[in-house]
């Protein structure tokens, strides 16, 4: 049986969609929301209505019907933190995503739009390798005050899926190899694979590891506490300051790649400051995690939208390549990997885990 699939994948700025029959693609189109439509919204899920006729109007436009769909597929939200796998999506699973406290990313609306129509038309609906993977070693999770603890919330799905993919095409095996990934988007996330666990990664929500295109990364705990005091602004605001208005879009006012690399080549210094201090950022992460696998690094591997980029790649790769040789595999493999992990438990490959049990 050829099992028919939806694929729904939520960035900040765009919204993938795709039609799967078993492992092969039909179609995957991406849909862009611009900066100046969704400023508006305070709240990542606020966007639901504006993304739900979005994904409505392409499947229309392509004459799918939601009725022929075996299973509808979405990247995982900002859940309690759980092992990797394929799940369904249940009332639990989003209220966990949506209460806030494990952050705050649109794949929670894509979660949500998921279960209504699966819901809706009785067809399942599940999630693969959620970003809160909790495989991190006892050291990882202090922070350094009793009350908070750090746990991993990181682009999970995309770090495995690259991995894996390193792996076979050097003929390795992922449960032997000693990798560092750096997930490089809209957030970055620096993670320890080591012998197929990601023993140790930067939460990529909640603030801290590099600055990136549009979240603040580590930041001055003393005067972040006096900013968030000084009146100016609310705590939802601070919030979506730090996670989604911080980084290069709060320094440049865009999160366009190739428009700062404009901006550099007609000699704009700015931009060029704050590129090379990202790039500096990442390599700094990237020599920590080193330290964490006590230097045995088979490679650092490069990955998401921002490996495109080869000036910003070849800042990197001039501060790290003596760790170890680094592999860029630009863009992300989530699309395929969320079919691939839906077809595992369709066909009875695996066991389909059980969120509800997990986080109880």
């Amino acid at each position: 049986m050829n099992y028919r699939l939806l694929i729904i994948n939520m960035g900040s700025t765009s919204t993938k969609v795709g039609v799967y029959s078993d492992d092969t693609a039909l179609w995957v189109q991406s849909i862009t929301h611009p900066r100046e439509e969704i400023a508006g919204y305070l709240h990542f899920m606020d966007q639901y209505e504006y993304r739900m006729e979005a994904i409505l109007a392409l499947l229309k436009e392509k004459g799918e019907r939601l009725e022929a769909f075996h299973a509808i597929v979405s990247r995982g939200g900002t859940i309690q933190p759980v092992r990797g796998g394929t799940y369904k999506i249940t009332g639990k699973m989003l209220a966990d995503s949506q209460c806030g406290r494990y952050g705050d990313h649109p794949c929670n609306i894509g979660g949500q739009i998921a279960y209504d129509l699966g819901q809706k038309y009785n067809i399942p609906a599940f999630t693969v390798d959620p970003p809160v993977c909790n495989e991190m070693c006892e050291e990882a999770v202090y922070s350094g005050l009793p009350e908070i603890e750090r746990i991993a919330s990181f682009q999970a799905l995309n770090h495995r899926a690259t991995a894996r993919k390193y792996c076979r095409d050097h003929g390795v095996d992922y449960a032997e190899t000693h990798l560092i990934v750096a997930h490089m988007g809209g957030g970055i996330t620096v993670a320890a694979h080591e012998k197929g666990k990601i023993i140790d990664v930067n939460n990529g929500l909640a603030g801290d590891g590099p600055f990136a295109l549009e979240r603040s990364g580590d930041l001055p705990v003393g005067e972040l506490i006096k900013l968030c005091y000084s009146g100016r602004y609310t705590q939802d605001e601070m919030l979506r300051r730090v996670n989604g208005r911080g980084g290069m879009a709060a320094y440049l006012g865009t999160v366009d790649g190739q428009e700062v690399q404009r901006r550099i080549d007609s000699g704009d210094k700015r931009a060029e400051s704050v590129t090379r201090a990202m790039a500096y950022q990442v390599s700094k992460e990237i020599g920590g995690i080193a330290a964490v696998m006590k230097g045995r690094i088979d490679a650092i591997v490069l990955t998401a939208g921002l490996g495109y980029w080869d000036y910003f790649v070849n800042l990197i790769k001039e501060r790290v390549s003596f760790i170890a040789p680094v592999a860029v595999y630009p863009g992300e493999n989530e699309m395929e990997s969320l079919a691939l992990g839906a077809l595992r438990v369709l066909h009875r490959e695996e066991p389909i885990q059980n969120y509800d049990e997990q986080s109880a």
